[in-house]
């Protein structure tokens, strides 16, 4: 796996492919992402609620990678969207991180008790003080992201949500191709549905690649797109990241947009490239 395939959005340079660590805790968490490091994984994704930020934390620092050369993602719990909880909150996240800057911080999901505005005033605060590099946002449509780089007074780099050949997200993702925006793919395997999936799997035959690596492969391929699987097994992981060696072509890429709707391939597929 190549470490410098990156997502350029705002000023931010992303890794392609990032680790996700959602529901994973204590040691397996630390053994996976330790292993994930070890297969060439620079982007690390974790979440205030996850509670794992300690154990992603623990498999830094004792991993040989420099700490310069992993991006670094937290988010913001719903629950702590108040300016003051921004602050204590993420304060909190970089002590269990064991970092002194968190490469890119988000909001978890978008909520009315508490204006947007305020969020990301105090988001700007901590990048401001140096404690955050970039900011994001998750789970937010085209309009809340919309409304969210007007108010904020650094780029929003990234917004992640479900993304995957199962579940597309074609005006969203065209807006941040755009917008200078990185879509980053939670569930981009559809929690393993992809695995049986006979149409990705001869796709992948022709490479000598599994189901799993062409729909991996489908997403970082695109334009804005990086994508954060999980997983718990060395095997898996280091599958995941062996996508870099191999290039779908336009009509193989237009194939995997097919899995949901055809009606919608051209447009979205004209935009990114794959005519």
């Amino acid at each position: 796996m190549t470490d410098s395939y990156t997502t350029d959005a705002g000023n931010a340079a992303i890794p392609a492919l990032g680790f996700g660590t959602a529901r994973m805790t204590g040691d397996e968490c630390r053994q996976a992402v330790a292993a994930a490091l070890e297969a060439g994984y620079r982007h690390l994704d974790t979440a205030q609620m996850y509670d794992n930020e300690d154990a992603v934390g623990d498999a830094l620092a004792a991993s040989d990678v420099p700490r310069e050369d992993v991006f670094v993602v937290t988010k913001v719990d719903t629950g702590n969207l108040a300016s003051d909880d921004v602050l204590k909150s993420t304060r909190g996240s970089l002590e269990r991180l064991g970092v002194e800057t968190v490469d890119c911080l988000l909001i978890h999901a978008p909520r009315d008790h508490t204006p947007l505005e305020e969020t990301l005033g105090a988001m700007n605060e901590l990048q401001e003080e140096g404690q955050v590099d970039h900011i994001g946002v998750s789970n937010f449509s085209v309009e809340q992201l919309e409304r969210a780089r007007e108010l904020s007074t650094t780029p929003i780099v990234a917004n992640q949500v479900k993304y995957h050949p199962y579940h597309r997200q074609d005006e969203l993702l065209s807006y941040c191709v755009d917008s200078d925006v990185c879509l980053t793919a939670y569930s981009p395997l559809a929690e393993g549905a992809v695995v049986g999936d006979d149409r990705l799997a001869e796709i992948g035959e022709r490479y000598g690649k599994s189901a799993s690596q062409v729909a991996l492969r489908w997403l970082v391929q695109q334009p804005a797109v990086a994508a954060i699987p999980k997983a718990s097994s060395r095997d898996h992981l280091e599958a995941n990241a062996e996508i870099f060696d191999f290039e779908l072509s336009s009509e193989e890429m237009r194939t995997v947009f097919e899995l949901t709707d055809p009606r919608l391939t051209a447009r979205i597929a004209s935009k990114l490239g794959f005519n």
